[in-house]
């Protein structure tokens, strides 16, 4: 099947924190298969992240050497609370959660992970952006989305990856914005709206068992709950579809599985593997394209 590299399509990445890392991943295996570069790139948390850095001009494989030789996500945060193992550290890390929790809206600032993504995207603007770029956050004054179109990407990416009780708010004029995952933690309505129809979608939040031991500390606790009410909320709206998704889980990673980042970036790569005829469909020209797509479309896959 022959590729259509005219295509003008929008790529959606799903937020997940450490879960996100599978996106750079799925856009490796996608640029070594051939694929055209997508026309846009819309995220939210890592998947702005990711998205924002590819588009800002860091090559994938800049990002995979940065996420796989020098990331380490500890040295980047102001909090201790992520940084002590042990007992006596979980002792130390109750006492610092309990004393950040009440005299500040978070366990961390989030200055030092805004200076990286500045600095890994070149202080660029979304106008200087050399793939279009949209992500999301929520403002807590006014209760509603928030949809970045121009302004600092990295601010934008700060705001959109700003999870409840892990990193502070970001003010921005009159507004106070949260984790976009909280309101749509896949926006393909977002592409939708900047008018594709040809939208692929990565997906690593979905929703999976946990035993009882996993919950073990606080953060992963509150990030649960979190994670539960967002799937109901999920599955209870009427979502826009994309053309294709890609479904990247990695079974027992969690939002906080940094240390497995190797893991997670080969997870992206085996996924494209997983759905190379899906994939070759929806970059395809010609009849046999067309009908794989509608077949595809039929079946309900894309749901």
């Amino acid at each position: 099947m022959r590729i259509n590299r005219k295509l003008r399509w929008a790529l959606v990445l799903s937020g997940g924190g450490a879960k996100g890392l599978v996106h750079i991943g799925v856009i490796k295996a996608l640029l070594e298969k051939g694929y055209p570069e997508p026309s846009l790139i819309a995220g939210t948390s890592m998947g702005a992240i990711v998205g924002g850095l590819y588009a800002s001009g860091m090559t994938v494989a800049e990002m995979a050497r940065f996420t796989l030789e020098e990331f380490d996500i500890t040295q980047y945060l102001d909090s201790f609370v992520f940084k002590l193992n042990g007992p006596v550290g979980k002792i130390l890390q109750a006492g610092q959660l309990i004393g950040a929790l009440t005299g500040k809206p978070g366990m961390d600032s989030g200055n030092q992970v805004l200076a990286l993504i500045e600095k890994l995207s070149g202080y660029k603007s979304f106008e200087e952006a050399r793939i279009p770029f949209r992500c999301n956050a929520l403002d807590l004054i006014s209760g509603e989305e928030i949809v970045f179109r121009s302004g600092s990407l990295a601010r934008a990416i700060r705001a959109s990856m700003s999870f409840p009780i892990f990193f502070e708010p970001l003010q921005e004029g009159a507004m106070l914005l949260a984790d976009g995952g909280l309101v749509d933690n896949m926006p393909v309505r977002i592409a939708g709206e900047e008018g594709f129809r040809h939208i692929l979608a990565v997906d690593v939040g979905a929703f999976t068992m946990r035993p009882v031991h996993h919950f073990d500390t606080a953060p992963k606790v509150v990030y649960r709950s979190l994670e539960v009410v967002l799937n109901l909320m999920r599955n209870q709206a009427g979502k826009d579809h994309p053309a294709l998704v890609i479904k990247a889980v990695c079974d027992d990673a969690t939002p906080l599985s940094f240390e497995r980042k190797r893991e997670l970036v080969a997870r992206g790569e085996q996924a494209v593997r997983e759905n190379e005829q899906d994939l070759a469909a929806f970059f395809g020209s010609g009849l046999r394209a067309f009908m794989a797509r509608r077949r595809y479309r039929k079946s309900g896959a894309a749901g």
